[in-house]
C-alpha cells in the first residue's frame, strides 16, 4: 500500500508519518511537501519525496500518481476561499489518479453559526466528500493541547488564563494523539470505507478555572482566570498575525461550540488519550 501525507514537514504531518511506521514497516509512504529544501530530515530516512502546491492542481496529479490512501492535512491558512479551492483542487487530482482512500484533518468548530472564520470551511468539507465516491475518514481535532506548553510563562506572568469563553468548557487533544488516530484510519479499512467523522479529544473538557487548576499544580505557579473581551483578545494577539482570527474561534467557544466530548480515539487506537495533566507535566521545564 502506497499512502501519501501532505504537510509531512509539519507539525502533524510529520506524526503521521511517524505512526504509519510504528503501524506496518512494509507501508510504502510518500511525503507531499511544499518545499523539498525544508524536508532535509524525511530525505536522510529515506521518504520518497514529492512536491506540491495546493493551488497548482497539476502539481497535485503528479504527485497523486500510484497513491492508494492521501492523508490530507490541510494548508494554514484563514482564507476561506483559498481552502476551499484547495480542497477542490485535492478531490479533482484523486478522482484524476483514481485514488480511492482519504483521511482527512478537520477540526471540532464547523457549527453552521459559529462564528469562527474557518467554521464554513469545516462545515463544507464533511459535505463535500459525501457526495463523492469515495472511501473516506474524517479526524475531526479539538483544540491542540500542545501549544499550550510554551504559553505557560505567559500565563505565569499574567497569573491567569484570559480566553473569552466565559463559564463553557474547551476541548482538546495532543498532536501524538492526533497523529496516531489519523494513522490508524488510514491503515484501516473499516474507518476508510465508514464515510464518517470522528472527533478526538481527550476524556474530558475543561473549564478555564478548572485548566489553570491543572496548570497551577503542573507548574507550581498560581495560574487562574482573568478573561478578557474578544475584542482585547484579538488586539493583545494581533502582532503575531492572527488575533482576529483566534477571537473569533473564542467567540465560537463562549457559546459552547469547543466543548464537545468522544471515546473515538480509544476506539480507534485501543487506548486512553493522554490526559492535560500527564501531557503538561511531561513537557513543562521552568527556566
Amino acid at each position: 500500500m502506497k499512502i501519501a501525507v501532505t504537510g509531512a514537514t509539519g507539525h502533524l504531518g510529520s506524526k503521521v508519518i511517524e505512526h504509519l511506521n510504528k503501524e506496518k514497516k512494509d507501508l510504502d509512504i510518500v511525503a507531499l511537501v511544499h518545499n523539498k529544501n525544508h524536508a532535509h530530515s524525511l530525505i536522510e530516512k529515506g521518504y520518497e519525496i514529492r512536491e506540491i502546491d495546493f493551488q497548482n492542481k497539476n502539481s497535485l496529479i503528479k504527485a497523486f500518481a500510484g497513491i492508494d490512501t492521501l492523508v490530507y492535512v490541510a494548508s494554514k491558512t484563514y482564507s476561506v476561499f483559498d481552502r476551499v479551492r484547495e480542497l477542490e483542487n485535492v478531490l479533482s487530482a484523486l478522482e484524476k489518479k483514481q485514488v480511492k482512500n482519504l483521511v482527512a484533518m478537520s477540526f471540532i468548530a464547523d457549527q453552521e453559526n459559529n462564528p469562527f472564520v474557518m467554521s464554513p470551511f469545516y462545515g463544507y468539507l464533511p459535505r463535500r466528500l459525501a457526495g463523492t465516491d469515495l472511501n473516506y475518514a474524517i479526524a475531526k481535532n479539538s483544540l491542540y493541547a500542545d501549544p499550550l506548553v510554551p504559553y505557560l510563562p505567559e500565563l505565569i506572568e499574567r497569573k491567569g488564563l484570559i480566553y473569552p469563553v466565559g463559564t463553557q468548557e474547551m476541548s482538546f487533544i495532543t498532536l501524538e494523539d492526533s497523529a496516531e488516530a489519523m494513522a490508524k484510519m488510514a491503515v484501516s479499512e473499516k474507518y476508510l470505507k465508514s464515510r464518517k467523522s470522528y472527533l478526538l479529544t481527550q476524556a474530558r473538557s475543561y473549564t478555564m478555572p478548572e485548566l489553570g487548576e491543572v496548570m497551577t499544580k503542573v507548574t507550581g505557579h498560581k495560574i487562574g482566570y482573568h478573561p478578557v473581551s474578544v475584542e482585547e483578545f484579538g488586539k493583545i494577539y494581533a502582532a503575531e498575525g492572527d488575533g482576529a482570527e483566534l477571537a473569533s474561534m473564542y467567540k465560537g467557544g463562549a457559546m459552547g461550540y469547543l466543548r464537545g466530548l468522544s471515546d473515538a480515539f480509544a476506539h480507534i487506537t485501543g487506548h486512553e488519550p493522554e490526559s492535560m495533566e500527564h501531557f503538561l507535566a511531561r513537557n513543562y521545564q521552568e527556566n
